[in-house]
């Protein structure tokens, strides 16, 4: 039944793309002719262009297929659905112009198929797809959340990333995953988030074939590479998807690369990606965004002010020292959310989700990141970045740094206004431990395009953050 319902939702995905990609041709064609530029235009009717539309529906079917665009992700975010359709549309262009060009050689004499006409047709294509399938995303979302073709997981490991495994899952029905249990060789853990252990790893075959499960997640990360053989081999006996959390080391390694020392082989772990003429890059990048929004946004942050002003006793800014760049400690700028002098008596304390300490105004604040606007003003003078690792309070960065491998690498790059683990739900009071290894992520893997990507993310999740406090 499941099967027969996910090849439902493909065949209706494959169906949504031709009508779209049709659509997008057609409109071209009226564009067309109702842009005749340059003149004289020899644009035949409609009919005439119908089997280069066939065509370019084939095509872009075909190429969606083998760029895995209708092997359907649970979970995949828009912006990387929006990059695979670019590229995909793009060689699918290419491709349709070779086969049109070699299929119609003759009447393409007597036919307008102008550059023009290609370039609409690539644009709409682009976005219609787009749209088409954001509608049948939403469709099937919609249902899984309501059971509709739902997958049964197993999460492996019930420790602390096992914990944030189920949670996320919990929290998100439109996944279309249902949690069965935890298996744990543990003796001491017991079930939480209304979720039972079933038993120990020894036991996983018995465990999939028993709760008739389709997906295992091992969320062992310190687990050894011969451990995480043995569970796989266990999966594999039954026909399920077996997915791995990744650890430090794994994250590193997806971006190996062999090099020749005069024949001597060597594995380069890590080229530095953001060094030379790309830190330049980055850097105009930081001073165009951070000058435009400072200038946008200065009514709406004089106003902010003006209301904290009204709200509490003490100063609009909160100026916070924090650790950047190779360990160098510079003057962070928020606006202040908290009453004044709300850790003399505490000390440096880790914010949590309903803190006291904050104002009536910078709860709102602190919900919405607009306390962390001014920071801008520390990207525009080279302090910080628009994207890269969080800063950290140096009394933290002293607790972590002996507890979490690699947590001073993180230094290496300037810290930034958002990042990769904050995209992905790592704020607040959440692991540091998972936090770090989005951040080595980011540095091992930087790009500008990874920048913009970051910042997309950034803008879509601010108002459903909630981990932001």
């Amino acid at each position: 039944m499941k099967r027969r319902v996910n090849l439902l939702f493909t065949a209706s995905l494959v169906l949504i793309d031709a009508l779209m990609v049709g659509l997008a041709f057609y409109l071209a064609y009226q564009l067309r002719l109702l842009i005749r530029f340059p003149l004289p235009v020899n644009v035949q009717p409609f009919s005439s262009y119908r089997g280069m539309m066939v065509i370019q529906i084939l095509t872009m079917v075909i190429v969606f297929f083998f760029s895995r665009l209708y092997h359907l992700k649970r979970g995949q975010s828009r912006i990387e659905a929006f990059y695979s359709i670019v590229a995909a549309v793009s060689v699918g262009t290419v491709m349709a112009i070779s086969f049109t060009s070699f299929t119609f050689k003759d009447s393409l004499l007597e036919v307008d198929y102008s550059r023009a006409m290609i370039i609409y047709a690539w644009l709409l294509t682009i976005i219609l797809v787009t749209l088409g399938r954001s509608l049948h995303h939403r469709l099937v979302k919609a249902l899984r959340a309501r059971g509709v073709g739902e997958a049964r997981v197993l999460i492996v490991g019930a420790g602390e990333i096992g914990s944030i495994v189920g949670r996320r899952v919990l929290r998100s029905p439109d996944l279309g995953y249902e949690v069965v249990g935890f298996v744990d060789d543990a003796p001491d853990r017991e079930a939480f988030l209304d979720l039972p252990i079933l038993g120990r790893t020894e036991d996983l075959t018995a465990i999939i074939d028993a709760h008739q499960v389709d997906e295992v997640i091992i969320a062992l990360p310190e687990a050894s590479h011969e451990e995480i053989l043995t569970l796989i081999s266990r999966c594999s006996r039954e026909k399920v998807s077996i997915k791995v959390f990744p650890d430090v080391f794994q994250i590193m390694a997806s971006g190996i690369s062999v090099d020749d020392l005069d024949g001597l082989p060597l594995l380069t772990v890590r080229d530095i990606a953001l060094r030379g003429w790309r830190v330049t890059l980055k850097r105009g990048v930081d001073l165009v965004i951070s000058s435009l929004i400072l200038i946008v946004a200065s009514p709406l942050m004089l106003l902010i002010a003006f209301l904290i002003k009204l709200d509490s006793p003490g100063p609009v800014f909160y100026v916070q020292k924090r650790m950047g760049l190779d360990e160098k400690l510079f003057p962070m700028l928020k606006f202040r959310s908290m009453r004044v002098g709300a850790e003399d008596k505490t000390g440096p304390v880790w914010a949590k989700k309903g803190d006291p300490r904050c104002t009536r105004l910078g709860a709102f604040l602190r919900h919405f990141s607009l306390d962390e606007w001014p920071q801008f003003i520390n990207v525009l003078l080279g302090e910080m970045s628009l994207v890269g690792p969080r800063p950290e309070r140096p009394v933290f960065v002293e607790q972590f740094k002996r507890s979490i491998p690699r947590y001073m690498d993180r230094h290496q790059e300037k810290a930034g206004l958002t990042g990769w683990a904050q995209v992905n739900g790592l704020r607040g009071d959440t692991s540091i431990t998972e936090r770090t290894k989005y951040d080595l992520y980011y540095i091992e893997h930087w790009s500008l395009w990874f920048d913009f990507k970051i910042m997309l993310k950034t803008l879509v999740g601010l108002l459903r953050d909630q981990n932001a406090y």
